[in-house]
């Protein structure tokens, strides 16, 4: 090797690594604190993509509309925990029982006298699930001013979405999927 000569008009390189087959991904650090530069850089803000919100769609039946359903409506007057619970597991996708979430709404019903701390939480994740408007007002108010019209107008907006009430989650994606056939599956590999 020569010594590097200021004066030599040769250019030095450094070996190159070799060339790799696959494509080499460098994830850049995640900002963790205030950014920080060196004197004289100056560092430029992230760029965030602006999308467009989606739309919040009405709800199917108006909050007042309890006569709709009057089987519902009855229930849901003299044992709000039937009525929630059954909301609660479609809404839960089955990852909790109506049963459950059923006494655990009396518990606090009996406890409070105030089940709606514990209802307004499903009818925020019913909303964030179907992109409902909060109508007439936000979540916990409309549970804390009329409990029986907000468990009432949940019903009926999940039985419009095609949901059978009285039979649960899993009996509905069951009921949604009967008649499905799937390929038969093969047992070892194609002989001849």
């Amino acid at each position: 090797m020569q010594p590097l000569d200021p004066n030599n008009q040769q250019k030095c390189s450094a070996p190159s690594p070799p060339l790799s087959t696959q494509p080499q991904y460098i994830q850049p650090p995640s900002p963790v604190g205030v950014p920080l530069s060196s004197p004289g850089q100056v560092v430029q803000p992230a760029v965030v993509p602006q999308h467009q919100p989606l739309q919040e769609v009405p709800w199917s039946t108006g909050f007042c509309d309890c006569s709709s359903n009057f089987r519902n409506c009855c229930i849901t007057c003299f044992c709000p925990c039937i009525t929630f619970g059954q909301v609660s597991d479609i809404v839960d996708r089955g990852s909790s029982s109506c049963a459950t979430n059923g006494a655990l709404y009396a518990l606090i019903m009996y406890v409070t006298g105030c089940g709606c701390i514990y209802s307004c939480f499903y009818r925020s994740k019913l909303r964030r699930q179907y992109m409902l408007k909060a109508s007439p007002c936000g979540d916990c108010m409309v549970h804390f001013c009329c409990e029986t019209c907000a468990l009432c107008q949940e019903y009926r907006e999940l039985k419009a979405r095609g949901f059978d009430m009285s039979i649960g989650w899993q009996a509905n994606v069951e009921r949604q999927f009967h008649g499905v056939t799937m390929a038969p599956t093969m047992e070892g590999g194609m002989r001849r």
